[in-house]
């Protein structure tokens, strides 16, 4: 679990001793919390919780000054500068997703404006995840995560918590639920509505939205939630090619921000086209910040991933700080022999063993395809990425 001080708003900041890997991991735990936040405050038009990623946007400040801070203190020879750059680039990197996240959140809170086609379309993008106030009389309060079974009993997981300034991340089985907590939860809708009621002792209401009527703008809102798809996986890859000093991994990193600047360019000119057919075409400003943001989610990925690709050996603290998650990312290129070839897969699950979960599949000559609700047949040549345990995702690639 990992656990900080909140801020509210520009402090003085000041050196003092920390542990590099811990910051790291906060960084990290933060920026991936950052983009499932922001993108669920545009889909929900909830400006409560686009204040969240503001709040989280400026606690990512202070990490990322008082890592500057650790890592300029640590450099003592040359040696140490070639070591210590590639971290740095991932200090700024994880700040660079912070800030995109918060110019996502900002269409919410400056009314930049949005088409109600966006909150139709954002549902197949990302998981429900909704911010509850813990009453005092809730059946939650007092209670901790292993004795509610919250996710076992309900499949609706806690992500977060703020006490006050305070942040919890990745809460665990010991951590208790107190009134007046904010938790931030994340699972499927219908079970979601259970746990805010029971949480908050309020009716969960969701707004549905019209499908789009307007050809273009039905590609452009397709596309900027394929973008924030490929962009999410990036972040993923990227932190995955550090943790193994994998190349071929940097490099699909690479592959998807190409992928991403090209759909950018496609979706703003539908855009554009959508405008001149749009009851108020100022409604669409909202979509181009939206695109811009998200394709800055894809930069920061390869930044993350930049010392990789230049042959820099990758500093112990930063894998150390990349290990900390249960689950890693692989890239598998099935050979013209392999038991995979044929092999059907689906909602991400490949019918073979060892069990891991395939996300996303790129062919050279069709380009990506994210796996989720769609199911696949795994063809000779395809390049998998799939995420699963140490032992699972060895064991899966040997049979590639």
């Amino acid at each position: 679990m990992t656990q900080f001080q909140g801020t509210g708003g520009a402090a003085s900041i000041s050196y003092e001793p920390v542990n590099v890997k811990d910051l790291l991991i906060e960084m990290k735990d933060t920026a991936e919390l950052l983009i499932d936040l922001s993108y669920s405050a545009v889909l929900l038009s909830n400006d409560e919780l686009a204040q969240e990623v503001i709040r989280l946007e400026q606690r990512m400040d202070v990490l990322e000054m008082r890592a500057r801070m650790a890592l300029m203190m640590a450099v003592r020879s040359p040696s140490d500068a070639e070591q210590l750059a590639p971290v740095l680039g991932i200090v700024s990197a994880a700040d660079a997703i912070s800030d995109a996240a918060g110019d996502i959140a900002k269409v919410v809170l400056e009314d930049i404006g949005l088409p109600e086609a966006m909150r139709d379309a954002l549902p197949e993008a990302v998981e429900t995840l909704v911010r509850v106030i813990v009453e005092p009389d809730s059946a939650y309060a007092g209670r901790t995560l292993e004795a509610i079974d919250l996710e076992s009993q309900t499949g609706v997981r806690a992500i977060a918590i703020r006490r006050g300034d305070e942040w919890l991340l990745n809460p665990g089985p010991e951590t208790t639920f107190e009134a007046d907590d904010v938790i931030l939860l994340r699972g499927p809708e219908v079970a979601i509505a259970d746990v805010y009621e029971t949480a908050s002792g309020t009716e969960y209401v969701n707004v549905d939205a019209e499908p789009p009527q307007i050809a273009d703008l039905e590609r452009a809102v397709d596309t900027i939630v394929h973008m924030k798809n490929l962009s999410e996986l990036a972040v993923d890859l990227a932190y995955s090619a550090v943790l193994f000093d994998s190349e071929p991994l940097a490099e699909e990193v690479s592959n998807l921000e190409i992928e991403v600047d090209a759909l950018e360019s496609r979706f703003e000119a539908w855009t554009l086209q959508a405008a001149a057919d749009a009851p108020d075409p100022v409604d669409l400003r909202g979509l181009i910040h939206l695109g811009r943001a998200t394709e800055s989610i894809s930069d920061a990925a390869v930044e993350l991933s930049e010392g990789v690709l230049r042959e820099m050996n990758v500093h112990p603290v930063v894998q150390l700080a990349v290990e900390e998650s249960d689950e890693i990312i692989v890239r598998v290129p099935v050979g013209d022999g392999s038991m995979l070839a044929g092999t059907q897969v689906t909602g991400g699950i490949p019918d073979v063993e060892p069990s891991v979960t395939v996300i996303a599949i790129r062919r050279p000559e069709e380009g990506w395809l994210l796996i989720g609700g769609t199911d696949a047949e795994v063809q000779a040549g395809d390049i998998l990425i799939a995420k699963g345990s140490q032992a699972a995702t060895t064991a899966f690639e040997e049979l590639a």
